[in-house]
């Protein structure tokens, strides 16, 4: 199945000049999701790490079930205000703004390996500042995955130093 030809591209949102991938054509599709799952899980599969970091909320989509079949953790970060608990935040720049994400103090703990999953690297801002609030908690990064990656933004050159797997490919 071409998954990618699962997902709605809606041109000039949420502003103008933004080519925004819907990826809820995917999720309500079940064969598109499941194989969407299979190979997110297969590109994991042969590395070691302890938890799935999630970034909110569509890394939620793909981080809880794979964490699941992976047999490890899920460690949500989240958007102010959400987390109950002692936090750590970090602001970052958005493709198309600003934002801030917060991780609970105790989720993560020196020398736990984790992978980063979100549905879209665009910049690469939400991936870095995950990065740096799991490292700032003595947490090692072991990949990031991302169902897409807007290629002519270069996220992928800002996690340069990480291991980055994407399944999908649009120029922008």
């Amino acid at each position: 199945m071409d998954i990618k030809a699962t997902i709605r591209v809606i041109e000039d949102y949420p502003k103008e000049g933004i080519s925004f991938k819907d990826i809820t054509t995917l999720l309500k599709n079940k064969k598109a999701y499941k194989e969407t799952l299979d190979l997110m899980e297969d590109a994991l599969k042969d590395l070691e790490f302890d938890y799935i970091v999630g970034i909110e909320s569509r890394g939620f989509v793909f981080g809880a079930p794979l964490a699941d079949r992976l047999g490890v953790g899920f460690v949500p970060i989240r958007k102010p205000g959400k987390l109950p608990g002692d936090i750590e935040s970090i602001s970052y720049d958005l493709e198309y703004g600003k934002s801030e994400i917060e991780i609970h103090k105790d989720a993560i703990n020196k020398k736990d390996k984790v992978v980063i999953i979100d549905d879209l690297i665009a910049t690469g801002g939400s991936a870095m500042a995950s990065a740096k609030l799991i490292e700032s908690l003595g947490g090692e990064i072991v990949a990031f995955e991302f169902l897409i990656e807007l290629t002519e933004l270069g996220g992928r050159e800002i996690l340069k130093d990480y291991k980055v797997i994407s399944l999908i490919e649009y120029d922008y």
